[in-house]
């Protein structure tokens, strides 16, 4: 089972907001006791973090749910519950947050980069808050406010300084496996990578980079054939590309015809060389044309197999369409330590606002007030954060607290709203998480 997992849907709550106190001071020779409820805590949110540790979505593969604390009550003698910290959720670099409609609203793309995902309830205020010259003994409370129950879709696009890209089989692995201590899975077949694989590569300066192993792609990729879409995302953020291209396939392949290709032209007049370039920049400019503007290093791999035919026809190639080409064996190592050397440099003068690095937290607060609407069975609904915390805080049980909040939507003009909106005696009114009958 594949250990790397980079896109996931997630499913956070916060925890609920402490109830506030009902409380009367209750001493030795004070009959008549003023009120002494303390404020429930508020509870913990849901935070994603992007860790440098992390590497992969696996975490919430199986387990997509994260929830919040819940804050604890009030207490007497205007005892005060404590917030509770947001819950930690570590996601790795260059995690995207989409929300349910598919917009992005976070793109952590650095150590540290948090997004608020839930927030936590709002504490209930004990009795004591309530305290008036009009209001001299509130027998009401308010209760602890529901945490944010939302759900989003995470997705990983690796930060990698330089991203190789070629077919299947073009010897990408294998050169990450001798360049870097990464160790992925090769074998001599299609597909071996099916997921991809960073290695930091050090280089004759000390310098270092990181290069980005991407599955193969086959024609088609940016359609989505071969789960092109999947493979491709991880190149979006790569400073350069290294376009890998198998040199022992054109000594001799099988065409769609049956024929075998030398390592001159095919039947088009176009050279091995560059019809699996073409093909595969192609792909990259279909899927985002952005990806041809990074800088780009051609690779010949498995010298050891190819000809002079071949490479001469590689380098020329190179040459005429302005190229930094370089034919490598990762099996027998020859010119690694040059690739090595030629990837450092390229690294070292790109410029890095080639790539989209710039985190970014998409704040969209709820308008402030409140909006009435009427739905289709006639019934009217009213919209807004504080209409609708002052409603589900509330304990609708007390006849105390029910005029209490009867007068506060009155005066945060509620009740105007409605009768502007045609609502009458009689109709169903939502507010929260409660339903009323309408009466003046």
């Amino acid at each position: 089972m594949s250990q790397f997992v980079d896109e996931v849907r997630i499913f956070v709550r916060g925890g609920d907001g402490g109830d506030g106190c009902l409380s009367f001071r209750r001493e030795a020779h004070v009959p008549l006791g003023g009120p002494d409820g303390g404020d429930g805590g508020e509870g913990g949110g849901v935070m994603l973090i992007a860790d440098e540790s992390t590497s992969s979505l696996l975490g919430f593969r199986d387990y997509p749910h994260r929830i919040g604390d819940n804050a604890k009550n009030g207490g007497s003698k205007k005892l005060a519950a404590k917030d509770i910290e947001p819950l930690m959720v570590k996601v790795p670099v260059g995690t995207q947050v989409r929300n349910l409609e598919k917009e992005i609203v976070a793109d952590l793309t650095s150590h540290g980069d948090s997004f608020l995902a839930a927030y936590g309830g709002q504490g209930g205020r004990g009795n004591a808050r309530f305290l008036s010259n009009r209001l001299r003994a509130p027998a009401f409370c308010e209760r602890g406010e529901k945490g944010q129950d939302t759900s989003y879709f995470l997705t990983l696009k690796l930060l990698a300084d330089i991203a190789l890209v070629g077919f299947p089989n073009a010897g990408k692995s294998t050169l990450i496996s001798v360049v870097s201590s990464s160790k992925p899975k090769i074998a001599n077949y299609p597909f071996t990578t099916l997921t991809p694989n960073l290695g930091v590569v050090k280089s004759k300066d000390g310098s270092t980079f990181v290069v980005a192993d991407i599955p193969g792609l086959i024609e088609g990729a940016a359609d989505g054939k071969g789960l092109g879409h999947q493979f491709l995302k991880h190149i979006e953020r790569a400073k350069t590309l290294a376009i890998l291209i198998d040199l022992s396939a054109g000594v001799y392949r099988e065409s769609d015809t049956g024929e075998s290709d030398s390592g001159d032209t095919d039947n088009n007049n176009e050279s091995f060389v560059a019809k699996e370039y073409n093909i595969l920049t192609k792909e990259l400019q279909n899927y985002n044309p952005q990806l041809l503007q990074r800088p780009r290093l051609l690779i010949g791999t498995k010298k050891e197999l190819s000809n002079e035919s071949t490479i001469n026809e590689f380098n020329n190639f190179c040459e005429k369409n302005d190229l930094r080409g370089i034919v490598i064996s990762a099996s027998t190592n020859a010119n690694i330590a040059q690739c090595i050397e030629v990837m450092a440099d390229i690294v070292k003068n790109t410029d890095t606002e080639t790539r989209e690095t710039e985190s970014y937290v998409l704040h969209r607060p709820e308008p402030k007030g409140f909006l009435v609407t009427k739905n289709a069975d006639g019934s009217y609904e009213v919209h807004g954060r504080k209409a609708r915390q002052s409603v589900n805080v509330s304990d609708i049980a007390n006849l105390d607290a029910v005029s209490f909040i009867q007068k506060k939507l009155e005066k945060i003009g509620v009740e105007r709203a409605l009768r502007k909106a045609g609502v009458v005696e009689g109709d169903t009114v939502m507010i929260g998480d409660f339903v009323f009958e309408y009466f003046s």
